[in-house]
């Protein structure tokens, strides 16, 4: 019994030390990643928000402190308004959609079906393709004599002329229809994304969840709509904060399909586009340092209110 309690004092001390051992292993593993993250990631937010108040040369660095002039200046400019306007608007028609065609095609590969892998394989397909290429040949597709003015005019009746739109009409050549073309050609291109997101979300929902509503006498839209969606709340999270932020960060399609003026008329003009005039075309590095903070800055207030959305789990959960 005496050497009872040394042996078990051992046992505990050994226990603690193996398990700081593992802690600091742990932390050692992540050292150099969350190093990497803070110098990258926020030392060039704090980076960019100290160039933004200084007139900023590209070769001579700081000169003088300009203060908030730039913002004012920024937040003055049409076409910058009409770049928040672009963007405001892509994403409240993109998001919304590519979010329920995601989870339309992640319930359908979900499901037992013939061929089930090569659906997956096919759906997400877009999302790994070259995102210019697909640009480009969507280009081609939408031209005025283009694919799909070609097959508008092989049928017999034509939905769109009855809409106002004249059989060899340039989608992305008229303002009023350039964004919503580059609008529909990412909604096809990102739900492979979002299908797998939720398809990854879907798979941890236990079975024994869908018997009991079975047995419960539950049809297969009562199903989903109470057990499936409400279980899917942090996948709904997730994808709508990566599309949102992918929506505000539009680039590659509206420089290919509109040029560096967001062509025709600036309706192609985003935020990130009108950033990247100011830092490589007019190589004016402080301006657009003040682009990128507030860019930064409409993220995380997008971020924060699909928090308040979708992140805090409901009471009757």
């Amino acid at each position: 019994m005496a050497a009872a309690g040394p042996a078990r004092r051992l046992t505990r001390w050994t226990s603690a030390y193996g398990g700081r051992r593992e802690i600091l292993a742990g932390y050692g593993l992540i050292a150099i990643p969350l190093l990497l993250f803070l110098v990258l990631n926020i030392g060039s937010i704090v980076f960019a928000l100290v160039i933004s108040v200084f007139e900023w040369q590209f070769r001579g660095g700081a000169q003088e402190a300009i203060g908030l002039e730039n913002y004012q200046r920024l937040l003055s400019d049409q076409t910058f308004q009409k770049a928040i306007y672009n963007v405001a608007t892509y994403a409240l028609w993109v998001v919304p959609l590519q979010m329920a065609l995601g989870l339309l095609l992640a319930v359908i590969v979900n499901a037992k079906i013939r061929g089930q892998t090569f659906f997956r394989a096919a759906f997400y397909f877009p999302a790994i393709a070259s995102s210019a290429a697909i640009t480009v040949l969507f280009i081609f597709i939408m031209q005025p004599q283009g694919l799909f003015n070609g097959i508008r005019a092989s049928l017999p009746i034509d939905p769109l002329a009855a809409l106002g739109f004249a059989p060899g009409h340039n989608w992305l050549g008229t303002a009023t229809t350039a964004l919503g073309s580059i609008m529909a050609l990412n909604i096809w291109t990102t739900s492979g994304t979002m299908m797998l997101f939720y398809l990854a979300s879907l798979q941890t929902i236990s079975r024994e969840v869908y018997e009991a509503a079975r047995i419960d006498g539950a049809n297969t839209w009562q199903t989903f709509w109470r057990i499936t969606f409400p279980l899917l709340r942090p996948a709904h999270f997730f994808v709508a904060t990566v599309s949102v932020i992918g929506a505000l960060q539009l680039f590659d399609q509206a420089y290919i399909g509109g040029g560096s003026n967001g062509d025709p008329n600036f309706s192609l003009m985003s935020i990130v586009l009108y950033l990247y005039n100011a830092a490589f075309r007019q190589f004016n590095l402080d301006y657009a340092a003040a682009v990128g903070i507030v860019l930064f800055l409409i993220i995380f207030v997008a971020t924060l209110i699909q928090r308040q959305l979708f992140g805090r789990t409901p009471s009757w959960q």
